[in-house]
């Protein structure tokens, strides 16, 4: 990236969310190789590096459906999105935890894609941290997050729609994206992070469980594609004994990141973080 590109205004997300990559795109774009055209994301979460990067184009997934849909129908017509979620946003009633729970189980009664489009928003915008969480009968069931200010971001939904433009979203798994990457491609991956301590069962990613043994084999298939496809991979993660094993034929850049763990000041600590680098 040039240093021109560096220079310019980071661009926020549109939405809150949990371990989102804001802070650390600066970092990562030191990894991305400049010849590379397409960025293929398995793991697009909130869509901060996406929004930070400059490629041709990006492939860009998450197995979350709710998440992809939001993003597709923010790019397909984003004046649209916005005229329909201001009432809902600016209820009087939308900053109280009986308008967030009805809104929370209209969301999950109602299966209508723009529908649920516009309550994922609230809800995440309204929610607990930016938590994304579902139960095991797959309902969304984030408690609400009590904030006394909010943020309409209307500037940012704009902008993504924009850039989205040279973007595909899909649902999938890391499997499914990894195998639409080609030559042209560099991947960075940013998947449910494995536990500090690693007895934890912190582990749960949109309803589905990501384990000790899915951070093992991502790590293998990195170190696959870089070696056999010639494909660089990039992949973050806590820095834990776990990590570094399986990321041991990459190359580790260690870095100190603010991970907020509650809305209060004092449970904000600072983690290492691992960046791993799977080069051809």
């Amino acid at each position: 990236m040039s240093s021109k590109a560096k220079s310019q205004p980071k661009c926020r997300s549109f939405l809150k969310w949990a371990g989102g990559k804001f802070r650390l795109t600066d970092e990562i774009n030191k990894q991305l190789p400049k010849r590379k055209r397409c960025l293929v994301e398995p793991f697009v979460g909130a869509g901060s590096v996406f929004l930070n990067s400059q490629f041709q184009r990006y492939i860009l997934a998450d197995i979350n459906p709710d998440l992809i849909n939001l993003f597709n129908t923010v790019k397909q017509d984003v004046e649209l999105y916005i005229e329909a979620i201001r009432p809902i946003f600016f209820h009087r009633d939308a900053n109280t935890a009986a308008y967030y729970y009805a809104r929370r189980d209209e969301f999950n009664r109602t299966q209508e894609p723009f529908l649920r489009s516009i309550l994922f928003l609230y809800l995440n915008r309204f929610g607990f941290n930016g938590l994304c969480r579902y139960n095991s009968q797959n309902e969304f069931n984030v408690p609400f997050g009590a904030y006394r200010n909010h943020y309409f971001p209307e500037k940012e939904l704009r902008y993504f729609s924009e850039k989205a433009k040279s973007a595909v979203f899909f649902c999938g798994d890391f499997h499914d994206t990894f195998r639409l990457a080609d030559e042209h491609s560099v991947i960075y991956c940013d998947p449910p992070y494995a536990p500090l301590i690693q007895d934890s069962n912190f582990t749960q990613y949109a309803g589905n469980g990501f384990s000790l043994t899915h951070q093992k084999v991502l790590a293998e298939l990195a170190a696959k594609t870089s070696r056999e496809r010639n494909i660089p991979v990039i992949i973050s993660n806590h820095d834990t004994p776990f990590t570094r094993e399986i990321y041991k034929v990459a190359k580790l850049k260690r870095i100190k990141v603010q991970r907020s763990i509650s809305q209060a000041s004092e449970r904000r600590i600072k983690v290492n973080e691992l960046i791993a680098v799977f080069k051809e």
